[in-house]
């Protein structure tokens, strides 16, 4: 059980709180989305959202223009239904990716945590690297967050990538300048710590 598949597993058998990932609030995203001073109405794409609770955030901060992509139908609906009314007020996409074009010069701030280091195929890190570069405005702000140089190996039965601030930033290469990292120590629903690196560049 490999991509999409996996990930409809994942969201239709566990609680959304129990996944390794959970966090009640995605607090370090939340800094760097601040650190951008982007506006309220720029438009900020949540790749790999699913059901993170990010976007109750943002939109209680203010935040008008709201993008939330996930590959997983499932991981949408348990946000979609925990904003309720207010689910109508962000953009849902449905799709891989690696595959998926978007308007070009349309997204102010790209956030992304725990996508990334799941592209272990070199071809799909360049597939994911022209979206971004396709997406994002000249100027706008792409973080990333991946599980760091002393992280974990694998992550719901699935290998990972594991990154160095460096490293990560060489994946993107010079047409983004890397402003600033920081790692973070997660402690999951389980009790298990996991390392992430977290990288805030700006194209």
């Amino acid at each position: 059980m490999t991509g999409k598949s996996h990930w409809e597993h994942v969201y239709q058998t566990r609680p959304t709180t129990q996944v390794s990932w959970f966090q009640e609030h995605a607090e370090r995203s939340l800094q760097f989305i601040h650190n951008t001073a982007v506006a309220k109405d720029g438009c900020i794409m949540d790749v790999g959202g699913g059901a993170s609770t990010l976007v109750d955030d943002l939109l209680r901060e203010g935040y008008s223009n709201l993008s939330v992509l996930d590959i997983s139908a499932a991981a949408l609906q348990v946000a979609q239904q925990r904003l309720g009314a207010d689910a109508s007020r962000v953009r849902w996409i449905e799709a891989d990716i690696t595959q998926i074009e978007f308007p070009q010069a349309s997204v102010d701030v790209w956030h992304d945590r725990a996508v990334f280091h799941f592209l272990t195929d070199p071809q799909d890190r360049q597939r994911y690297v022209q979206a971004v570069l396709h997406a994002v405005k000249p100027g706008g702000h792409v973080i990333v967050a991946t599980f760091a140089e002393d992280g974990p190996l694998r992550c719901s039965g699935l290998d990972i990538v594991r990154y160095r601030p460096d490293t990560l930033h060489d994946e993107f290469g010079d047409e983004f300048k890397l402003v600033d990292s920081m790692n973070e120590m997660h402690h999951t629903p389980s009790g298990a710590d996991q390392k992430f690196v977290y990288c805030y560049c700006r194209r």
